[in-house]
């Protein structure tokens, strides 16, 4: 008979704060779930498991030394770089993701925020609520200018799963698109839709929106020479990486008026510290690390979660990285 394995979630909240089932991996062997890992507890608390979930809780190379029972790391997520890769290519251990899960809702979240950013829905709405409507002289009012998306062009770095459902939804509201991508197979066949360098990129785009993963060449991507190609009336959206963006270049942009707005779901540091110059930036709308997290997409990571441990258990790991 096969003996049991141990698994550890260790950092189980923001994926199923209660509305999901991790019962499925109870099959398996032993689950200890924990909301969240503090650093100094990874080992104490993952010392005797072979399988490890992880979604923010970060496996490095000196951790991951102290766990020499450790034959599998599931990261709960796409990206993967809280894992240290070759360290765990060194000790054997499998490292599997789950891709594509969160397509559909970061597509529809990175519209969500270009479409505050246009509207300002939020604030109009408020304003009503607060009596402004009632106490208009004309039939409406507007506190901010409004934007139309049609015949603007939509600048997409990194044409991935996500970049080209954000790219279609352009499409679909007339946009132009253009993209930067390390990979240009099969182009879009979108109206205009041209692959252009990430400079051109800059310089062409209406709205840019990053898609592209955190790597060495793409860390502080947007930073001060960036931002100087781009239209002062552009609008620049992430829902990627925080460290793709120098933060203190960006808050310059917008105090200055050097770029029309922003609005990002992710920051350098998670949860920022209170000085983190985007939160206090001119037309910045920062929301906390969001856009993957409906309830539809968190069913699909954790189903594929459940399938990659499976699999690897079988013998035949799926989703495997490296």
């Amino acid at each position: 008979m096969t003996p049991a394995h141990k698994l550890v979630v260790l950092d189980g909240f923001a994926l199923n704060p209660g509305d999901l089932d991790w019962g499925p991996l109870t099959a398996v062997g032993p689950l200890q779930v924990y909301e969240r890992t503090p650093l100094d507890q990874i080992v104490a608390r993952a010392a005797d498991a072979d399988i490890v979930l992880t979604n923010k809780t970060p496996l490095r190379g000196a951790t991951l030394a102290q766990l020499p029972a450790l034959r599998y790391i599931g990261v709960l997520a796409t990206g993967y770089d809280v894992v240290d890769l070759a360290a765990a290519r060194a000790q054997a251990i499998v490292v599997t993701n789950v891709p594509s899960y969160g397509t559909d809702s970061v597509a529809q979240f990175t519209f969500a925020l270009l479409l505050e950013l246009c509207q300002r829905v939020a604030m109009h709405a408020d304003a009503v609520r607060a009596g402004e409507w009632s106490r208009a002289p004309d039939f409406c009012f507007w506190r901010t200018p409004l934007v139309e998306l049609a015949g603007k062009t939509l600048g997409i770095v990194g044409l991935g799963r996500i970049g080209r459902r954000v790219g279609a939804i352009a499409a679909a509201f007339g946009m132009r698109v253009i993209a930067s991508s390390g990979r240009r197979a099969d182009p879009p066949e979108w109206p205009g839709f041209r692959w252009v360098s990430v400079d051109e990129l800059f310089h062409e785009s209406d709205v840019i929106s990053l898609h592209c993963p955190l790597t060495p060449a793409t860390r502080g991507l947007i930073n001060a020479g960036a931002l100087a190609l781009m239209k002062p009336t552009a609008i620049l959206l992430n829902v990627a990486r925080g460290p793709l963006i120098v933060e203190q270049d960006l808050a310059a942009a917008l105090n200055s008026g050097r770029l029309a707005g922003a609005a990002v779901d992710v920051l350098s540091a998670e949860p920022p510290p209170a000085d983190n110059p985007l939160l206090s930036a001119r037309n910045c709308l920062v929301t906390p690390h969001m856009a993957w997290a409906t309830r539809e997409a968190r069913a699909r990571l954790l189903a594929t979660a459940i399938a990659n441990v499976r699999a690897f258990v079988s013998g035949h790991p799926i989703n495997v990285i490296g």
